[in-house]
Order: C-alpha cells, then structure tokens, then sequence
C-alpha cells in the first residue's frame, strides 16, 4: 500500500472492537474502560505525526472519564451503551474546557465554557472524549487542510486527501483511534470522508441531532455519527439524540426512535441515482457500484434507475453554502482576514454578492426540490447511489487535478443535494479501486427513517463483504 499503512491492521486488537463488543466486555470485567482507552490514546498519538487527524489529545481527561466509566461498569451502572466508549469530537463543536478553533487562526483558543448539546449528550451518556479532529477553516471545503493545522493525509495511500470537512474524524476512525468520531456534514462533510477512508458515516435527518450554535451554513447543516460500521453508527446516532430547547431549528415535533428493524430490504424498492448533477460519475466507481447493486438480488429487493428533479441543484446548493459562508465571514474584523483560507475568501465575497431576491429565489426552489425528494422517497423504500463521483486525489487540492472543475461543490454531487432535502443518509464501503483506495456507496431514506437506514446499511455490510475484506475492514456480523 503505497505512502500508508493498512488502517486496521495494524492496529491493537482493542482498537478493533466495536461497541457491542466493548459492552460486552466491561460487562463481564474481562476488559475495562480504562485500558481501552490507554489503547485507543496510544493509537491516537502513533497515527497522527503521519496523517494528523488530531488537533489535540486530551489524555488525563480521557484516563479520568475513563476511570469513572470503569466505576460504573463494576457496579452494574453504566449510564448508557456509549458508557466507556472512546470517542473522538471535531474541531467545530463545543466542548467544555477545550478550545475550538474551527481550524481558523480567526478563532480564540480560550476554552469553552460548555459543551454544544450533542456533546453533551454523550458526555452523560457516559461517552470518553479522547481529542478533538482536524477540519478546514469553518468546514468550508470537502478537504481537511488549514492553516492553522495543516494537512490531514489519508491513511490508504498518504499522497491522498482524506476527504472532508470531517477528514480527521474519518482519519481517527479508518485507523483505530477511538470508536465514536462527532462529525458536521453541511453538503457531504460525513459521507465524503467515509467514502474516501473506507469507514462508515451517517447524516442523520436533520434534526435529530441537536445543534447549538446555529451553523452559519443554515439547515443544510447536519451533525452526526462516524464509526468503522453501521452498528457503532447507530449506538453513537441514540446517545447524541434528543430534544435541546437551545435548538430552535431543531422543531417541536419527535422523530421515529433509532434501533434495529429487521428486513428492511426484504422486497424493498430501490430507486438508483446515477447521475450527479454536477461533475462527471469516474467509470471505476461506477463499475464498483454495479457490482455492489447485484447484491440486492439475494433480499428480493429490485432495483430502478431514478434522477432527482429541481433544476440547477448545483447553483442551488452555492447559493445556500456561499451566503453561509459570507455570513460567517462578516464576523471576522477586516484586519484579522489576511491568513484565511483563499477559497473561503472567494466563495464568501461570491455569497455576499447575490441579492435578497435571489436568495429568497433559492430558498423556495429548495422547498420544491425537498418535496420531490419527499415524494421520490414516498415511492422507493430507498435511494442508493455512490458515496462519491471520484476516488480520493492528492492533498493540496480542491478538485481531482485534470478534472477541469474549480470548486469542491462540482465534484460533490452525490452529497450536497440531500443537505437540500434533510433526509438521512448513510455511506458504508461496498470495495475498492485499482490503485487501492475505498469507495463508498450510500443509502438514502425517508425524513425520520434514520433507523431503517442504518438497518439497511448493516444488512449491506455482510452482503459487501467480499468486497470489503481486501482492504482490512473488521468483520462485524
């Protein structure tokens, strides 16, 4: 494997353990909170001179949570499933006496006086915070560099991006260190990233994850769960839910509760989406794709080529993320802009240039376009497409070089459009390319449908497995 290592062979085997394993384990005694977190610290700080997933390691916080968990464990109390799990928080959500940068030099390293609500959640649910991950400058951008941290490296081949804005969170979990990874997704910012790392991601419906501070980015902002499979994505999806009166946007209404269904796929109906509405589908992927669709066969599902309506989505979605960006820009002082990143620069000065008419415009196709989705996904029991229309290309870069595209967005088309729309999605990995690097394929559900998703999901993992075992997934039927 050239320039990486193999991301999970290497690692200890209590790095490999999912949650249910752990749980099991601290059940019975035969492994305690407090060495697996020793293995997953020790992992974390191994992998990050090579492929900087971490801004910071937070290890006798860690150790002493750890402590407590293993208290709990002993007394047949543990305070949820996430109780003693190792979990890893990106670098754009708060946490209580860490300092969160947004992976800006704009930013103050001053600590947070508390934590976001989704951190918060898991905090009591009894989850180990062990560091925080690598972003881009204000998630901007669906690659991890900044000038603040510098360059987060894939660990399949180091030459190559893992992906972003969540790329350290993905980094952290393609190679062991930790078990839950806190990743945003505001058009692809999860499932980028699993796609290129070979891990799992979810962006749940948005909602069910509570956010506070409002993203500048608006309701195509989602948090959500990262992990190696769709099992540890749905134990981490139930500790971070819940309702937050600090999260407006959230609504008042209650979401279907996460948990195993059974047969999801069992006669499903499968729309296919092929074609991004943007960029161009690289052949290799969509070979990768074809060969995961025949797995469909063996649960009676059938499968149809569908297209998403709405028009232009690409200028769509620019309109929302650039007047984001522009609005997040408007914060910074004039004298304090000079070490920002050129892109964020651009698309924020092209935001502020679209007029009030235009925006109002934009936000009216998005409810249109939302409500074909809701339709689209009234009539199949889910959409399946790849996670992504390229493979991971080299570090330095906003598009694939040759690709004659400019901005991240163009070769995002599989992504940005359900930020739109705020269904569910999740990307697990179906194989890989020739130059052996990951490919994602992602499951799109119904609003509210989080559970059948991450159903679907693992249900695909144990079909994919075939495809998946070359490159060092671990088994978790």
């Amino acid at each position: 494997m050239p320039n990486g290592i193999s991301p999970i062979a290497d690692a200890d085997d209590l790095c490999r353990l999912s949650a249910a394993e752990l749980n099991a384990a601290y059940r019975t005694g035969a492994l305690s909170p407090v060495e697996v977190t020793m293995a997953a610290l020790a992992r974390a700080e191994a992998i990050n001179p090579l492929f900087n997933a971490f801004t910071m390691i937070d290890r006798k916080a860690a150790i002493d949570a750890a402590g407590a968990s293993e208290k709990r464990w002993r007394t047949g109390e543990p305070q949820s499933a996430a109780d003693g799990i190792p979990t890893t928080l990106k670098d754009i959500v708060w946490v209580e006496g860490w300092g969160v940068r947004y992976g800006s030099r704009t930013t103050s390293a001053a600590p947070c006086d508390r934590d976001a609500p989704a951190v918060a959640l898991l905090r009591r649910a009894g989850a180990v915070f062990i560091g925080q991950t690598t972003t881009p400058e204000f998630g901007w951008k669906a690659i991890t560099d900044s000038g603040l941290c510098g360059i987060t490296r894939n660990p399949w081949n180091a030459d190559k991006t893992p992906g972003g804005s969540s790329g350290g969170a993905a980094v952290a979990a393609a190679t062991g260190a930790g078990v839950f990874h806190l990743g945003t997704d505001g058009g692809g910012s999860i499932r980028i990233p699993a796609s290129f790392t070979g891990i799992a991601g979810l962006k749940p419906t948005f909602g069910r994850v509570p956010a506070y501070p409002s993203s500048a980015f608006g309701t195509v902002a989602h948090i959500g769960p990262m992990a190696r499979s769709a099992a540890d994505l749905s134990a981490m999806a139930e500790a971070m839910s819940g309702r937050d009166l600090s999260d407006w946007q959230q609504g008042a209404g209650t979401l279907t509760p996460l948990g195993r269904i059974e047969a999801t796929l069992e006669g499903a109906r499968i729309g296919y989406w092929s074609k991004p509405p943007s960029g161009v589908l690289d052949g290799e992927i969509a070979a990768t794709i074809s060969q995961a669709l025949g797995h469909f066969e063996r649960f009676g599902a059938t499968v149809d080529a569908v297209d998403l309506s709405g028009g232009d989505l690409l200028g769509l979605f620019q309109h929302h993320w650039f007047t984001g960006a522009a609005a997040r820009l408007a914060l910074i002082p004039e004298n304090e802009r000079a070490g920002i990143d050129p892109g964020f620069l651009e698309i924020a000065r092209a935001g502020a240039a679209f007029d009030a008419k235009a925006l109002v415009a934009a936000q009216l196709q998005r409810g249109e376009f939302g409500a074909a989705m809701d339709r689209l996904l009234d009539t199949y029991d889910f959409i399946v497409s790849p996670g992504t229309s390229v493979p991971a290309f080299d570090v330095g870069l906003e598009v694939p070089s040759g690709s004659g595209l400019s901005r991240w967005t163009e070769w995002a088309a599989f992504s940005y459009p359900i930020n739109l729309s705020q269904q569910p999605a999740c990307v697990i990995p179906c194989g890989m390319t020739a130059a052996g690097l990951p490919v994602g394929f992602q499951i799109i559900g119904a609003r509210g449908d989080d559970a059948r998703v991450l159903s679907a999901a693992a249900d695909l993992e144990a079909a994919f497995r075939p495809l998946t075992q070359t490159f060092g997934l671990k088994d978790v039927a």
